[in-house]
């Protein structure tokens, strides 16, 4: 007799944990439930019987595991890897200006910036973080060691007013910036920001053209906002103003803005964050280190201003740890608050995922995981006796586990870190690299 087709449905992969969380809607938890992918992208949320009706052609069975989206790294510098360490326990200017400025000056290159953002995206990787926002000079080759890692990025297209080995001027960062997102706007892990380094360091007439290149191309920008009262100072000082308002007569702010740190904020300025629809990156463990302060997360979310969570870079953090981010974003909104739910685990959980994701203008493909939307995906191992007993492992994963807890990462579908091991990135090679250059970089180097 001839063969008869089979009429059940099929997948690629099937991941059958002890929990998914979905992000979306807020605060579900499915268990005994499967996940399947088909062609990179989500096909099927089933309870485990339903999903026997699949074949499947790889099934993964994750007992006492949480499967979660990917973590969105809403603001970081990755390259700065190599400067991890470089200078610490330093106010902000004084780092900037004695320490990493001069440092970057002598040694910034495609090469430096290559070598970097591979030890970056292996940290990531492992640590759950599928995608990253990113702002720093040569971005051609934060987009070649993402990709090659197989890791989104958002590639940051840097400006300031000030020359660098990358560009001598404003207009030379605006046109190599457009010219790399000409090029690569067809890579489908990467998107892309306009990212003017921070109002002190922008003048009006490059800010203006920001905003016009926004608006025209429909990108993001990504922008140090209200970091120090230092920087507040000084704008009143050159500007006669704030440097929020500053951004807003100028045309920045909408919902493609992102604010990072928006440490520093008066009750009006978060009132007009939320009535422009932007974004604030918060970035605590940065924050608290440089002693900018706590920005003001309680009243933000209050305000319906939308907040992601991001590490900053490495040079100031010193960690490319989300869930370290993730567990002190609910904590210092408790504490500095005096409201013990401010900021509950499951909002913790979002902030960390779907609302990076949103900021980016990935909402739609990355970020919570909803049918159609890409695989991409992080299994957390509960199942040890520091993470014992689980009653509620959204609570779980903010604040008892971490980024040591990671077993199993997928982009796309694609696995990319499989037993705590990063499949596309050599480990030893690129810890190779990374000690050719602290050794380059010691004084006298």
């Amino acid at each position: 007799m001839p063969h008869e087709p089979s009429h059940e449905p099929t997948c690629d992969l099937r991941l059958d944990p002890e929990w998914i969380i979905p992000v979306e809607p807020t605060g579900r938890v499915l268990r005994h439930h499967s996940l399947l992918v088909k062609a990179g992208r989500i096909a099927a949320l089933l309870p485990c019987r339903q999903a026997d009706a699949w074949q499947a052609t790889e099934r993964i069975r994750l007992p006492d595991h949480a499967l979660i989206p990917g973590l969105v790294n809403l603001h970081t510098h990755a390259a700065m890897t190599l400067l991890r360490g470089y200078a610490d326990d330093l106010p902000l200017m004084v780092w900037l200006r004695e320490h990493i400025w001069p440092a970057e000056g002598r040694w910034v290159s495609a090469e430096f910036v290559l070598d970097g953002s591979r030890l970056a995206c292996l940290e990531m990787l492992r640590a759950g973080i599928t995608c990253f926002n990113d702002m720093y000079f040569f971005a051609e080759s934060t987009l070649e060691a993402a990709v090659t890692a197989r890791q989104r990025v958002a590639a940051g297209l840097i400006v300031v007013d000030f020359p660098s080995a990358y560009a001598a001027d404003p207009d030379g960062y605006l046109q190599k910036g457009i010219d790399l997102r000409d090029a690569w706007k067809n890579e489908p892990l990467a998107s892309f920001c306009l990212a003017p380094h921070a109002p002190y360091s922008t003048a009006d007439r490059t800010l203006e053209k920001v905003a016009t290149y926004a608006a025209q191309l429909d990108l993001p920008i990504h922008m140090h906002v209200h970091e120090t009262r230092d920087e507040i100072a000084q704008s009143i000082k050159d500007h006669g103003i704030r440097p929020l308002a500053r951004l807003r007569n100028l045309g920045l702010l909408g919902p493609g803005f992102i604010a990072v740190h928006a440490v520093q904020l008066e009750a009006a300025e978060i009132d007009m964050l939320a009535s422009h629809g932007c974004h604030v990156a918060h970035c605590p463990s940065s924050n608290l280190k440089l002693a900018s302060g706590m920005a003001p997360i309680a009243r933000l979310l209050a305000q319906g201003v939308h907040v992601g969570v991001g590490t900053d870079g490495p040079a100031s953090n010193n960690r490319l740890d989300q869930w370290q981010e993730m567990r002190l974003t609910a904590l210092l909104a408790k504490g500095s608050s005096g409201d013990p739910a401010a900021v509950p685990a499951h909002i913790a959980l979002e902030m960390a995922t779907l609302a990076g994701a949103r900021a980016l203008g990935l909402d739609g493909q990355i970020g919570s995981l909803g049918l159609g939307k890409q695989a991409d995906l992080v299994a957390v191992d509960l199942s040890g006796v520091e993470n014992q007993p689980c009653y509620d492992p959204i609570s779980q994963l903010v604040y008892c586990a971490g980024r040591q807890h990671v077993r199993h990462v997928w982009v796309g579908g694609q696995a990319v870190v499989r037993e705590g091991v990063c499949l596309t990135l050599d480990a030893a090679e690129v810890r190779q690299k990374a000690m050719v250059w602290r050794e380059r970089l010691r004084p006298g180097g």
